[in-house]
């Protein structure tokens, strides 16, 4: 009897061995992988147009992975300190003129424009809450990412109706790339203390990953919480 545990035993610990080294591999491979794959990305885009003069690899017998981002984020960032001055804005803008005059391309510039605007300005709220609201019927609970309260002609509407909502975005899973836009009463909306990074991190595990908490009143007390007991899902 005890010949078979231990034999049955070696197996398991070899599977568990496995899989813990799994768990540390996989994630670094798969960032490796794609730090890798943005560098080549941006090398394809940028190094045709590099002069030969000022590509390393002319002077060199092996190959400068990176060097097309490196030239990009500095030319990037000359763009935006050169459209500080007033010179710079009377180029953007005369650019921006004639991008207006041409019909479906303004439209795509102007939306794509105000995206990056509204998630790259510093003093921006978007999405740094996440709560949960009822949904898709009482009682059970969806989560969502806080955007921003209602602004303009929907504001106007519902502030006749006398409501106040707020913008949530409700994603899927385990994509929470596309999702819902949805007007909730903000007393409808429980805010959560987590971070939104762990929000994301919830929503694609399917609930398998979740941050740690400690309940602030039991933490103060220096207790832990009673966990419940769950009926197994399998």
């Amino acid at each position: 009897m005890t010949e078979k545990l231990i034999k049955a035993s070696v197996p398991t610990r070899i599977r568990n061995n496995f899989l813990a080294g799994l768990i540390i591999c996989a994630p670094i491979a798969i960032t490796l992988w794609l730090t890798w794959s943005v560098v080549h990305w941006a090398d394809s885009w940028v190094r045709p147009y590099i002069p030969a003069r000022y590509d390393p690899e002319s002077y060199l017998n092996f190959a400068v992975p990176g060097t097309g981002l490196v030239i990009a984020m500095i030319f990037i960032t000359l763009v935006g300190f050169l459209a500080k001055n007033l010179i710079g804005q009377s180029i953007v803008r005369f650019g921006e003129s004639i991008v207006n005059r041409v019909p479906l391309v303004r439209t795509i510039y102007k939306s794509v424009k105000q995206i990056f605007e509204t998630v790259l300005k510093e003093q921006g709220t978007s999405f740094k809450k996440v709560g949960l609201i009822e949904y898709p019927s009482p009682g059970l609970w969806s989560m969502v990412f806080i955007s921003t309260d209602a602004r303009g002609e929907i504001a106007s509407k519902f502030n006749a109706m006398g409501k106040d909502m707020v913008a949530v975005f409700l994603p899927p899973t385990p994509v929470p790339t596309a999702g819902f836009l949805v007007f909730v009463p903000r007393e409808k909306i429980t805010v959560l203390d987590m971070s939104p990074e762990d929000g994301a991190k919830l929503l694609i595990s399917g609930g398998l990953v979740a941050p740690e908490y400690k309940d602030a009143l039991v933490a103060a007390k220096g207790l832990l919480p009673t966990p419940v007991p769950v009926k197994s899902l399998t």
